[in-house]
């Protein structure tokens, strides 16, 4: 391994994205004295290390290993930023039918960790949405908060995976993984393969648009359905006159 490129790299990386070392460090889950052992060439970074950044920059191995990154246009080596299906867990069913896993709220901060482990995602609850289209790879998310009214707190988010950003329809509802915000449900848009961030927008207009990075994006599930338990309320509970007569003529039926 040509340690000097990978120190130049991940030093190059750091720098790019503004980071300091405790914040890059904290990112990809080392020690900061054991990244500046790597930025000054007193280390070698281990592949899981080499792996996870990577991932959240969005750049190949070979090239974060043999090429000097900051040499080269990014669009050279800068990866489309998508989560990359090969590393999805999934679990299947007596039929070999994929099951929809279900990521309870208690649940979300572990599988900030565990989303790559099958240990982790085989011990997720199972839920059957019969009505989804089948071929796809489900997973259910719990949301909380009231960002997204009408969509009540509580609900329950059923999305298919999504492994091309590309592939993301602007203004539609997706759940998002990411490594910072955790997981958020919100209407996504992105502008295009040279923007390297997505904007997430609120249907509660109380709460105002912000933008993330795309390498901070671990999944992308687009939402196809919903369950929640609380009925919608009425704009006015008041029954009007004419249902108030319709309830008399009904009660009168009865009566005779």
């Amino acid at each position: 391994m040509p340690l000097e490129t990978v120190n130049r790299n991940i030093r190059y990386l750091r720098t790019r994205a503004a980071l300091t070392q405790r914040e890059f460090a904290e990112r990809i889950n080392i020690k900061q004295p054991t990244l500046g052992a790597y930025e000054e060439g007193r280390a070698t970074p281990p592949l899981n290390v080499l792996t996870d950044i990577g991932r959240i920059f969005k750049v190949s191995l070979d090239n974060l290993i043999g090429v000097d990154l900051g040499t080269i246009p990014e669009k050279s080596w800068r990866q489309a930023g998508k989560p990359r299906r090969e590393v999805l867990a999934i679990t299947v069913d007596g039929q070999n039918r994929e099951n929809v896993e279900l990521v309870t709220q208690k649940a979300s901060a572990g599988y900030l960790s565990g989303f790559q482990d099958p240990e982790f995602v085989k011990e997720l609850p199972k839920i059957s949405m019969p009505v989804l289209p089948r071929n796809k790879t489900y997973r259910a998310f719990e949301i909380r908060g009231d960002s997204m009214l009408p969509v009540p707190s509580g609900s329950i988010i059923f999305g298919d995976y999504v492994e091309d950003v590309a592939s993301i329809k602007n203004g539609k509802p997706y759940v998002l993984v990411t490594r910072n915000d955790g997981i958020v449900f919100k209407r996504v848009f992105h502008f295009g393969p040279s923007e390297h961030k997505l904007l997430l927008v609120s249907d509660n207009r109380a709460y105002e648009p912000y933008a993330i990075e795309i390498a901070d994006v671990i999944e992308i599930w687009a939402a196809r359905a919903y369950f929640t338990s609380q009925f919608p309320e009425a704009d006015d509970p008041t029954p009007s006159p004419l249902v108030e007569q319709l309830a008399l003529q009904l009660l009168k039926g009865k009566g005779a």
